[in-house]
C-alpha cells in the first residue's frame, strides 16, 4: 500500500508539473526535434555531395593550369642551288652557338635572336676572317691607344679606325657584344625585352652599329627565315 501511495503521489506531482510548465516543456520538445531534424540534414546532405565537388574542382584546376606543347623551331631544308651551302653554313653556326646566344640572354637580356643574326651577318656564319683568326664574330672595334700585344689587330690600314678586338674564344666575343649591347648608346634597347626583335634590330641601326642602311632589314630577315624568335621564349 506504501509504494502504491508513493506512486500515486509521484504521477500527480507530475502532472501537477506538467499542468504549470506544458508550454516551456512543448517548446522544449519542439526545439530537440528541429535540432534533431537539422543534424540529420547536413550528415544526409553534405558528405556525399562535398568530396565530389572538390575533387571536380581540383581535376578542372589542374587541367586549365597544364601548358600545353611548346612549340618548337623548325630546322627546315635547304634551298636548291648555289644557296644551298650558305644555308647550310648558316644552319650549322646557329646549332653550334645556339646555347651560348641563350645564356647571354639569361644574363644580360639580349634577345637570343639578335644576338644570333648579327653573328650569323658580321661572321660570314663564322667564315670571315676576323672570325677565324680573331674570334671576333660582330665587328667589335678597338679604339684605345694604349693596347697590349695581342689586344687587337688591323686589317685594311693604318688608322686605328680600323683595328679590330681579338678574343681568346668565340664565346668570349660573345660576352663582349653582350656588354657592348647592355651599355652605352645602346643600353636603352633593353626596354625592348627579350621578343621585340624587330625593335632592336632597328635601334642598332639608329644608334649606329652599322653604317650598312638595310641593316635592320637583314638583321630581321635573317630571324626570320631561320626562326630564331623561338630561341626568345625560352
Amino acid at each position: 500500500m506504501l509504494i502504491r501511495e508513493q506512486n500515486t503521489n509521484s504521477a500527480s506531482r507530475a502532472l501537477n508539473w506538467l499542468g504549470r510548465y506544458w508550454f516551456r516543456a512543448l517548446i522544449i520538445l519542439i526545439f530537440l526535434y528541429a535540432f534533431q531534424q537539422k543534424d540529420i540534414s547536413v550528415n544526409v546532405g553534405w558528405n556525399p555531395v562535398e568530396p565530389v565537388q572538390t575533387m571536380s574542382i581540383a581535376h578542372s584546376q589542374s587541367i586549365s593550369s597544364t601548358p600545353g606543347p611548346k612549340p618548337q623551331r623548325k630546322r627546315g631544308t635547304p634551298p636548291p642551288g648555289p644557296e644551298r651551302e650558305k644555308w647550310l653554313r648558316q644552319q650549322a653556326y646557329i646549332e653550334t652557338y645556339e646555347a651560348i646566344a641563350k645564356s647571354e640572354m639569361y644574363n644580360y637580356g639580349i634577345p637570343a635572336s639578335i644576338t644570333l643574326a648579327q653573328g650569323l651577318l658580321e661572321s660570314g656564319a663564322g667564315n670571315s676572317t676576323l672570325a677565324k683568326r680573331n674570334n671576333n664574330h660582330f665587328g667589335i672595334k678597338c679604339f684605345s691607344k694604349t693596347c697590349k700585344k695581342g689586344h687587337c689587330s688591323n686589317f685594311s690600314d693604318d688608322s686605328h679606325k680600323d683595328f679590330f678586338r681579338i678574343y681568346s674564344s668565340s664565346a668570349e666575343s660573345y660576352r663582349a657584344h653582350s656588354k657592348l649591347l647592355s651599355s652605352g648608346r645602346y643600353k636603352h634597347l633593353l626596354q625592348y625585352g627579350k621578343e621585340d626583335y624587330e625593335e632592336w634590330a632597328n635601334g642598332l641601326q639608329k644608334a649606329g652599329y652599322a653604317t650598312d642602311p638595310s641593316y635592320a632589314s637583314k638583321i630581321i630577315q635573317l630571324i626570320k627565315d631561320f626562326e630564331l624568335y623561338y630561341f626568345d621564349r625560352d
